[in-house]
């Protein structure tokens, strides 16, 4: 069968994981997957299309003949090995924040800026998970009426900072159910039962890197420099599903009926919105389906040029491992990609 060479890297963590689901559920075009992870998991055997392969670690030439390596290992390995993969001829999609804000490197979600990918010289980034839903709720309502200013607040599950972080919710959450301490090991503070207004480090303007990056790659994605942001990213008990608070201020009013008919229509948007039937998305519902969806659409009662929305997302689908392969089949689909 003609086919791509691909590549995860990252392949035993839960973005990794996905990343192999995904490909095996859409049918993507493989001929050969080789697994990379660190010295921890490499040895392990995974089943990937029915047959098991084992893990490696990276070593030299490991991606020749590779047409295709996703990358989810964190920032330091992409710094180091997405290159590598360059060099010896392989395409890569990049999960980690390394290359998003390089102006060589096209930040893409393909609902939004699928035209970005054309000019990639060799990796191309995927965006922050918070940013990819965000995006592709507001692009459709920025084409008909310019968004000015956009507030947003985040509800982040666990699961974004990798499965240590799910088992210590569950471990937390039985400890205080019967009555136990809860000890936090991976976040500053207990998590089970609780909120954490911190994600990734603080920065000297007394945002997070997390809120920054929301702020600076929707900017880049949108081709929007003009538009003020502010974010606040919250950590929540919940094990799958980013969900978000967004107040938006357009150039001029939109009716909340109006947003509804675009959203409806729009890409990669499913529109769940009808209070009379307590009608809204949440993570535990969206968990495991592929749109962003939206709903709580109403006029901000404070500003006349204001819109609020309630967007959620799962993370490790959309705001991960399916942006990266959708970004992979747009390629395929415009000639920019082709097996050797």
């Amino acid at each position: 069968m003609r086919g791509f060479n691909v590549a995860v890297v990252g392949a035993t963590g839960m973005v990794g994981q996905e990343f192999l689901k995904i490909l095996e559920q859409r049918d993507f075009p493989i001929r050969h997957v080789s697994l990379f992870a660190s010295g921890k998991t490499a040895g392990r055997k995974v089943l990937v299309f029915g047959r098991e392969i084992e893990v490696r670690e990276i070593g030299s030439h490991a991606f020749q003949g590779i047409d295709l390596a996703f990358f989810s290992a964190g920032t330091e390995i992409s710094h180091h090995s997405a290159p590598q993969a360059v060099r010896e001829g392989a395409v890569v999609v990049d999960n980690s924040a390394a290359f998003r804000m390089e102006l060589k490197v096209p930040l893409v979600v393909p609902e939004v800026n699928p035209q970005d990918i054309r000019r990639h010289s060799g990796i191309i980034a995927n965006p922050n998970c918070s940013t990819i839903q965000m995006v592709v709720a507001l692009y459709p309502l920025h084409k008909v009426n310019p968004i000015r200013r956009v507030i947003v607040d985040t509800y982040q599950s666990v699961s974004g900072t990798g499965r240590e972080a799910v088992e210590e919710l569950s471990t937390q959450a039985k400890a205080v159910l019967e009555g136990r301490n809860a000890v936090p090991h991976i976040y500053p503070h207990q998590i089970g039962f609780n909120l954490i207004p911190e994600i990734d480090v603080f920065m000297d303007n007394g945002y997070t890197k997390e809120e920054w990056k929301m702020v600076q790659e929707t900017r880049k994605i949108m081709h929007a420099p003009e538009i003020a942001i502010s974010a606040t990213c919250v950590r929540v008990p919940v094990y799958i599903g980013h969900s978000e608070a967004i107040h938006l201020e357009f150039t001029r009013p939109m009716s909340a009926p109006e947003a509804r008919q675009i959203l409806s229509e729009a890409p990669g948007v499913k529109l769940q919105d009808d209070m009379d039937v307590n009608l809204y998305p949440h993570p535990w519902a969206v968990a495991g389906n592929d749109d962003v969806y939206v709903g709580r659409i109403r006029e901000d009662a404070s500003h006349p040029n204001g819109l609020v929305i309630w967007v959620v997302a799962d993370n490790i689908r959309k705001g991960a491992a399916l942006n990266g392969i959708q970004i992979a089949e747009q390629m395929i689909a415009t000639g920019l990609l082709q097996p050797r």
